[in-house]
């Protein structure tokens, strides 16, 4: 892994390829989340590191820059992709007391079987155009 904060924008590309293909061809639902912290928070980068080695084989994350992040949780709907991010917020906590507790907006997009072809730009508006603080 590099330290590189943000990852190919061809990467995004492929997961809302792949988000739309497990949906539309397969029927497995999948949700789209944005991540989005305050500019500067330090903790933000190191708990998106952690995600990505928590995630499923087939789940996937794209760092669009420092403070903000896109996640695939494939086979799950929004409530449980609700409590897969409070469970891994939690053993983060855990696991790196001295760290801050992850404190960021976060958004959702359920992308079901009838969702037809997703664009970048419109996954892109529906995560993080309203992020909530989570």
């Amino acid at each position: 892994m590099t330290d590189e904060l943000a990852d190919d924008p061809r990467k995004l590309s492929a997961l809302v390829s792949r988000v739309s293909k497990l949906a539309s061809e397969y029927s497995v639902p999948s949700v789209i989340v944005g991540l989005v912290a305050d500019e500067g928070d330090t903790t933000f980068p190191e708990y998106v590191h952690y995600l990505q080695s928590a995630l499923r084989v087939e789940d996937a994350i794209f760092r669009m820059t420092r403070e903000r992040a896109v996640v695939h949780l494939a086979d799950v709907d929004r409530e449980q992709a609700v409590q897969v991010l409070d469970r891994l917020a939690g053993a983060f906590a855990d696991e790196f007391p001295a760290q801050a507790p992850p404190n960021f907006r976060i958004q959702f997009y359920e992308a079901g079987a009838d969702i037809g072809e997703l664009k970048v730009k419109d996954v892109l508006t529906r995560i993080f155009v309203a992020c909530t603080l989570h």
